[in-house]
């Protein structure tokens, strides 16, 4: 009788714990085993490394609230070690700079234009009375051609209006003229010259004076892309009150654009791949979701950001690195 009590006594327990490590299992499933030392290799069953230290399990994780998000999770105390920072996605005042080549110049063929519409717009006056229509048709014809060629030099129509006001072409263009100016050409790119526009405000640092800058503005932009270089001609008047600068100076010109206030990103929170651009977003529960993004121009350390994200969400801006790293290794041993 006492055999057969601590039988079934041995029973139950054998009974309880196997219920119990069915529940546990039912709770934390266990997926497959991680070699610890390289987490690529895995085991359907539990072993051992050649160095004899044990493969780590992985569970099933729970659905919860913060899992409903596709992503991955980094505890905080992992957070901490890996020095992760995150900044938040907004709308900005962006600034973007252009950088190019300049030099400082005399433009002859521009003083030869000016001169040539101021001439047309005398002869149009002389005609426009008589009446000699065909005269007066060439004189029209004449003053047209005149400031289409105003155009190619890359003159504004504000700037043609004040010249035919002043009719006197400029002097400086052709020789050193009394005014304490001087001009300045620079090559941009051809995206670069779909942002610029007369009146924007150049600083131009010439190689002979390193670390002074003269200031100017864009007086004329040319509407004429050179084929070769890809690149569009800029004309820049620049303050020069002691007369420090002379043609064929080689410098830097600096044009500030304002892009106006955009949807921006901090840069260092962009990945780029090659084939796309990714940020991390951060969600409740210490979920990190990797998004792909549109963006447009980079101006001072942001992003403008077209597409992938919206305005007040929370983004990786610091070891977004090692978590896609790990995002990646989570993702291949799945």
């Amino acid at each position: 009788m006492k055999k057969f009590t601590w039988v079934m006594i041995f029973l139950l327990i054998a009974c309880a714990a196997g219920s119990q490590n069915a529940f546990s299992q039912t709770k934390r499933k266990i997926l497959y085993y991680r070699n610890p030392m390289d987490p690529s290799v895995t085991s359907p069953v539990f072993m051992k490394d050649s160095m004899g230290m044990d493969y780590i399990p992985v569970y099933a994780k729970e659905p919860s609230q913060a899992q409903k998000v596709s992503g991955i999770h980094v505890p905080l105390q992992q957070q901490q070690l890996i020095g992760l920072k995150t900044g938040l996605v907004e709308k900005r005042d962006l600034i973007y700079e252009i950088r190019a080549s300049a030099q400082v110049a005399f433009d002859p063929d521009l003083f030869v234009a000016q001169t040539s519409y101021i001439e047309a717009l005398k002869t149009l006056k002389e005609t426009a009375n008589g009446s000699d229509a065909f005269l007066n048709g060439q004189s029209k014809s004449l003053l047209e051609a005149s400031r289409r060629n105003l155009y190619l030099e890359g003159m504004s129509d504000s700037e043609i209006d004040e010249l035919a006001k002043t009719g006197k072409a400029d002097d400086s263009l052709y020789y050193p003229g009394t005014l304490p100016t001087a001009w300045v050409y620079a090559a941009i790119y051809e995206n670069e010259a779909l942002m610029t526009k007369p009146g924007q405000k150049v600083t131009f640092e010439p190689l002979a004076f390193p670390g002074k800058m003269f200031h100017g503005i864009v007086a004329g932009v040319s509407p004429i892309l050179d084929a070769r270089t890809r690149t569009v001609r800029l004309r820049i008047r620049v303050d020069d009150p002691k007369k420090e600068l002379r043609p064929q100076m080689f410098g830097t010109a600096l044009i500030s654009v304002d892009l106006g206030k955009k949807l921006a990103v901090d840069q260092d929170a962009v990945l780029n791949t090659g084939m796309k651009q990714i940020v991390y977003v951060v969600h409740k529960g210490n979920i990190f979701e990797m998004r792909k993004v549109t963006l447009g121009t980079e101006a001072k350390g942001y992003y403008e950001v077209l597409s992938g994200l919206q305005e007040g969400q929370k983004v990786v801006t610091s070891g977004n690195f090692m978590i896609d790293s790990e995002s990646r290794i989570e993702g291949f041993t799945k």
